[in-house]
């Protein structure tokens, strides 16, 4: 039997190049899509498609273009026909996207539309979007929840522009009757993690012994969720993708600031030096998921402690953080 073609943007990246081996490890055809773009250094993206691509053999293929480039995009989809399409795609980061506003629009909404409008005229039967828990803003309950929340109130450019792509992923199920998943992702962490994330980046710089920015009191608090339950939940949700439907995919057990580098301290095995410094602009005070939907519906169930996360993501970052190097190093 053919195995089913699917195709993922963004798959270059930290989740995207995780959710491809997934994929791949499930007997699908991957067809990737990447722009390789500077927001960090492209040999990182490389190493992470090498690894996928050790993973897949010629179930793996990957064409450097920009979701943007709707001509190309069209192309593509018209050219291999996937049964599936994972965005993963856009600009990420909430204070990134204060200052490049007009970046991330065009990226994370005009990118959408133009992958959404491929996969309508080109039939395909399933749309799975990655959008964020910050398009819940500030939210004073927790736990946040897909229909008992209000999110007319994005506080950050980035935020606005994931829940624009959830509103567009209901206009095509509503008008083209493109079934449309969208999810909520909660402070992904793992192996790949990008270099301006909290978790690689305090990594860096407890093991350098170098200072880390610390922002507030220590109190702001985040579901810290591992990539491989975060890959469980999507590979979950593909066949019963029949409708347009929002998921929260988070951990349900939000852990301060405080803590998290407590923890790190332990599984690096040396005290981290606090510099600390005001809130910073477009930062919540928590997020905490609250997974019930997606328990139910998909049979989500994250597994994975902070703890031992933490400890698999320092025994990459011992293994190979040499070879993700930054600028300067």
């Amino acid at each position: 039997m053919k195995a089913q073609t699917i195709l993922v943007t963004g798959a270059a990246g930290f989740i995207g190049s995780h959710l491809a081996e997934a994929l791949l490890a499930e007997g699908f055809k991957v067809v990737a899509v990447d722009n390789f773009c500077d927001f960090y250094a492209r040999s990182w993206k490389e190493l992470n498609v090498q690894s996928v691509s050790r993973a897949g053999g010629n179930r793996f293929s990957l064409e450097e273009m920009d979701i943007c480039d709707g001509a190309k995009i069209d192309a593509l989809v018209g050219k291999i026909k996937p049964s599936a399409v994972y965005h993963i795609a856009g600009m990420a980061g909430v204070r990134p996207s204060i200052e490049r506003p007009a970046y991330y629009v065009r990226v994370n909404i005009e990118g959408t539309v133009q992958v959404l409008q491929a996969a309508v005229r080109h039939k395909v039967g399933k749309f799975l979007f990655a959008s964020s828990s910050s398009v819940y803003g500030n939210q004073k309950e927790t736990p946040f929840s897909e229909e008992g929340h209000a999110i007319a109130e994005p506080i950050s450019p980035y935020a606005a522009t994931k829940r624009a792509g959830e509103l567009l992923c209901y206009t095509y199920w509503n008008l083209h009757k493109l079934p449309c998943f969208c999810f909520r992702f909660f402070t992904v962490y793992g192996p790949r993690l990008r270099p301006d994330l909290a978790i690689h980046k305090f990594t860096r710089l407890i093991t350098c012994g170098k200072p880390i920015p610390f922002f507030g009191d220590g109190n702001t608090s985040r579901d810290y969720t591992f990539v491989g339950d975060i890959c469980s939940g999507l590979l979950s949700a593909l066949e019963k993708c029949d409708r347009y439907r929002i998921y929260n995919l988070g951990n349900n057990s939000p852990v301060s600031l405080d803590e998290m580098v407590k923890a790190l301290e332990k599984a690096i095995g040396k005290p981290a030096k606090l510099d600390r410094q005001p809130m910073q602009p477009g930062d919540v005070e928590i997020t905490c998921a609250d997974i019930r939907r997606a328990a139910e519906e998909l049979g989500y169930e994250p597994k994975m402690t902070l703890p031992e996360g933490l400890k698999r993501f320092v025994a990459w970052f011992r293994e190979s953080g040499h070879l993700y190097k930054l600028p300067g190093e």
